[in-house]
């Protein structure tokens, strides 16, 4: 991560305890016992862990939730392990609806290099605080299934095991649910108490949905060692229409650009309802809680000025992609809807941008006007020239004055041609 990025990234001084500053945000939505883990963040350092599998080759915005807890925990002092889960992102952890497909040793080697360089973006490796990455494979990849039912499965009852949320719900399914699946919750568990004998680990984050899979740990140790730990719960993010936070019609929005461009990263973040933004402020950024309740004002008293979704979509793309990145889609940004050259613009950054929009392919020769009817910004070559005779059209910021005009003189260096129709409705021609 730049080092612009790692210096704006602190915890709020309005917050003695993080524990304070964590349920202000929001980020507690069950945990272990509330009193006892004030205490514990507000004393001396301890280890904590949260754990990614590797079911994609990228972590999602669901995951950032969890890489910004635990950055908000090592900046007050506590120390991280970030887990990849080298062998249970063999297995997968149950879905509500059905089995996953089982991805081979090879991809999920491969995944759990990416997210493992995802994940480091976002702590802290120096210092007395310094975070360290493991991976479950290591403790896992040797032990016998005699072992493993004998050492660490004895000490799980069925019972309770089928009463957690995720294996209630399959059981109760169509799908029903595998053995495999079925014995994630053990490995899970098996992970914490592995990270507690090696590294005196004592908190476990992830996800409220994973509720089941936390506790299996608590209890695991609880039960071996006779000590007592802790786990938190997040809440699920969604809007404030009850719908799943960040997906639309089943796609993620991923912390990779080559899976998400940055354009469509920042654009995602800049939609954000006004109803949703201040809750985002306080989950995805590390602003303070003056700067957050000066949003919260702003967004009731002039909206329209969207100026809490512009903050946060900066904030949050900077996180992720840095600096340079988030300031050449904001020129872009500025520049399609004619705020700047197009022609000064980062070439990927503008072919990416142009790729969220409405486009085509076409030869340079191809006229404005039957662009438009290919790119679907008019229905009809008649409504085209129509358009363009009432003023209402431009190529690359520039007015089109003749439906007979083509995109011949006005290719940019990126090789594309940018078409609007009236102020905001804008399309691409990828030139051939």
């Amino acid at each position: 991560m730049s080092e612009s990025v790692l210096t704006r990234q602190r915890n709020d001084p309005a917050f003695e305890n993080v524990w304070d500053e964590l349920r202000y945000r929001g980020l507690v939505h069950v945990s272990t016992d509330e009193d006892a883990l004030r205490e514990l963040l507000g004393g001396e350092p301890i280890v904590f862990y949260s754990g990614f599998d590797p079911t994609a080759p990228s972590l999602h915005i669901g995951n950032l939730v969890q890489l910004l807890v635990m950055r908000r925990l090592q900046l007050a002092g506590h120390r991280p392990l970030g887990l990849v889960g080298g062998s249970t992102g063999l297995i997968g952890d149950p879905k509500p609806t059905a089995e996953r497909t089982l991805n081979t040793p090879e991809t999920v080697a491969d995944w759990v290099s990416r997210l493992r360089g995802q994940i480091e973006r976002f702590l802290d490796f120096g210092g007395d605080g310094a975070a360290r990455m493991v991976n479950n494979l290591d403790w896992t990849a040797s032990l016998s299934a005699i072992d493993f039912l004998r050492d660490i499965g004895k000490h799980f009852r069925v019972g309770t095991m089928i009463k957690k949320d995720a294996v209630s719900a399959r059981l109760n399914s169509d799908a029903g649910i595998s053995y495999t699946e079925f014995s994630y919750q053990i490995l899970q568990g098996y992970d914490f108490l592995q990270l507690y004998r090696d590294h005196g680990c004592i908190l476990q984050t992830g996800g409220s949905d994973q509720w089941g899979n936390l506790t299996s740990g608590t209890d695991l140790i609880h039960r071996v060692e006779g000590v007592g730990v802790h786990a938190i719960g997040t809440p699920l993010i969604t809007n404030s229409d009850g719908t799943k936070f960040g997906k639309s019609e089943g796609n993620a929005i991923w912390l990779d650009r080559e899976l998400t461009s940055v354009y469509a990263f920042y654009q995602f973040w800049l939609n954000a309802q006004d109803a949703d933004v201040v809750a985002r402020l306080k989950v995805f950024t590390f602003l303070d809680t003056a700067e957050i309740d000066r949003l919260e004002q702003a967004t009731a008293e002039a909206p329209f000025r969207r100026e809490a979704q512009r903050v946060l979509a900066r904030e949050v793309t900077s996180l992720v992609h840095g600096d340079a990145a988030t300031d050449a889609v904001i020129a872009a940004s500025e520049a399609l809807f004619g705020g700047g050259d197009l022609a000064e613009l980062d070439a990927g950054t503008l072919i990416d941008a142009l790729r969220e929009t409405p486009n085509t392919t076409a030869p340079a020769s191809i006229t404005v006007a039957q662009a438009l009817v290919d790119t679907g910004l008019t229905a009809s070559l008649g409504e085209a020239r129509r358009a363009i005779a009432q003023g209402g059209v431009s190529l690359n910021n520039t007015k089109v004055e003749s439906d007979s005009q083509t995109l011949a003189d006005a290719v940019l260096p990126a090789g594309v041609a940018v078409l609007r129709r009236g102020k905001k409705t804008l399309a691409g021609v990828f030139v051939e």
